[in-house]
């Protein structure tokens, strides 16, 4: 379809809002740390939103939508697993990781914490640490690209390959000129905007259906089995689902607004905040979903378009239900959705680009001014490799999103368990866990799944892997140095005379 002129203009205010909060941004950024986690200034309600906002991609609004839409209640499961695994990040890696890394000479990136947290000679484990976050955010960043591209191609009836440049350009100029502020406050606004959409869209959605006794009886009508909570694919696929909640643990995007939150004093605050803007947003994203395949039932016209793309219920329920201003608003939540992720998944690259093989192998005397500079080359570097490996038209968004998560959770995961909760572990096992769960991920999804068609989702057996290798070696290895030990009693401490 062409743009209208409210959708044009909605779309161009958003935009504008957003390059301009990263011109603002710029003034505040000084130095590599303040480009990095923001100084570590972050109150609670921006910490929680910012998490959040980054975490749900535009898979929320397009890919989860577009899998209940597709499946059924079954892929609801997922929604599950993932708001378990957030309230146990929060309540359990977010204070601690907070104080870890601030006690570790201020690490600035998780390569930097692993490197720091077990000391000695850390060059091999920043590396391979680097190395994964390079490669499983570089198909994470793809994601954010073809989401952003299918929006353009729908709203304004660009080809893909028009639409893929236009969807990241804005994401690329606010991240790179204000960085880790200009990302942390458009996340704000961006979640914000999600949530009105994703409260919204369902509402009315169900009013126009004659309420909710309707919408299961048309769901219903069109397979009895969308209605059905385990499915096709039985307990495992079920198992599948909820494992989506272990990759909380291990995504550094998601890590980083831990560590950049002002003190260990606004984590609990920001805990309620953040999951309850989650439970709210996944719960409008999975009625979505089941809606449309109600309202497709009986707007037969519409059926066609998305069985050719499932991915865009959300894009047509908005445009058909409401008038072109807010149907504006309503998919420029899209749009902040992908950008709010896109952005700092960019920004963590670049962190691990800059922070970990420049600063940390190339120039370690490098100025905190020329630092900030490499970082924002960094960002446009990864932007074109993330643009490249989304140029193929059929890539479906969900698909790259559970490979790069399933990567993150299992590779780091583990390791971000295991290094703050128990003193015994060593530099070896962390780089044992990260090696294995990344390669089980790889392999499992290679041979297990694409070949032999496996329903079992490759974060299960990279997350069992990694969490027994890093067990077995830190058991043979010798006991980490003492000094190293007594700074980890030291933050348990810490922890524990703070409430945790």
């Amino acid at each position: 379809m062409s743009a209208s002129t409210p959708l044009l203009i909605t779309f161009g205010i958003y935009l504008l809002a957003m390059v301009g909060i990263g011109f603002a941004a710029w003034r505040s950024t000084r130095s590599l740390d303040d480009y990095i986690l923001g100084g570590r200034s972050l109150g609670g309600y921006v910490t929680a939103l910012s998490a959040g906002a980054s975490d749900m991609s535009g898979w929320l609004l397009m890919g989860l939508p577009g899998a209940l839409y597709l499946t059924g209640l079954s892929e609801a499961w997922i929604a599950i697993g993932l708001s378990i695994g957030a309230w146990l990040n929060w309540r359990f890696v977010a204070g601690p990781l907070r104080v870890y890394t601030e006690r570790t000479d201020n690490a600035l990136t998780l390569p930097d914490y692993f490197t720091t947290r077990f000391a000695g000679d850390g060059r091999l484990l920043r590396i391979v640490s680097a190395l994964v976050i390079l490669v499983f955010f570089a198909i994470y960043c793809a994601s954010g690209v073809v989401a952003g591209a299918r929006l353009f191609e729908s709203v304004f009836g660009l080809p893909y390959a028009q639409a893929l440049w236009w969807g990241a350009a804005a994401t690329i100029l606010y991240t790179l000129v204000g960085g880790f502020l200009a990302v942390s406050w458009t996340d704000t606004v961006q979640a914000t905007l999600m949530i009105f959409a994703l409260l919204l869209t369902p509402v009315i959605v169900l009013v126009g259906m004659g309420g909710l006794g309707e919408t299961a009886r048309l769901i219903e009508q069109v397979d009895p089995a969308r209605l059905d909570w385990i499915g096709s694919g039985g307990v495992v696929a079920v198992i599948s689902a909820l494992a989506w909640g272990l990759g909380y643990f291990g995504q550094p995007h998601i890590l980083a607004r831990f560590m950049a939150a002002d003190s260990l004093a606004v984590i609990p605050q920001a805990r309620r905040i953040g999951m309850t803007w989650m439970v709210l947003c996944l719960l409008g994203a999975v009625t979505v979903g089941l809606a449309g395949i109600a309202w497709a039932a009986s707007h037969p016209e519409l059926a066609g378009p998305l069985h050719e793309n499932p991915e865009r219920v959300f894009i047509v329920l908005a445009e058909v239900l409401f008038n072109p201003w807010i149907a504006g608003v309503l998919l420029s939540a899209i749009l902040a959705a992908i950008m709010s992720t896109l952005s700092c998944q960019l920004l963590v690259c670049s962190s691990a680009l800059t922070e970990d093989f420049y600063h940390g192998f190339l120039r370690p005397g490098a100025g905190q001014r020329e630092l900030v500079w490499v970082g924002r080359a960094m960002v446009l570097a990864v932007a074109l490799v993330a643009i490249w490996i989304a140029r193929d038209p059929d890539s479906r968004v969900l698909g790259l999103v559970s490979y790069a998560w399933a990567g993150f959770g299992a590779a780091f995961g583990p390791v971000v368990l295991f290094s703050l909760g128990w003193g015994r572990m060593t530099r070896s096992a962390a780089l044992a866990g990260i090696v294995a769960g990344a390669v089980v991920v790889v392999l499992w999804k290679l041979v297990a799944v694409d070949r032999f068609g496996s329903g079992l989702y490759e974060m299960v057996p990279g997350f069992i892997v990694a969490s027994l290798a890093i067990v077995v070696v830190s058991l043979l290895s010798p006991a980490p140095e003492p000094h190293v030990q007594a700074r980890h009693r030291q933050v348990r401490l810490a922890l524990e005379e703070s409430g945790y």
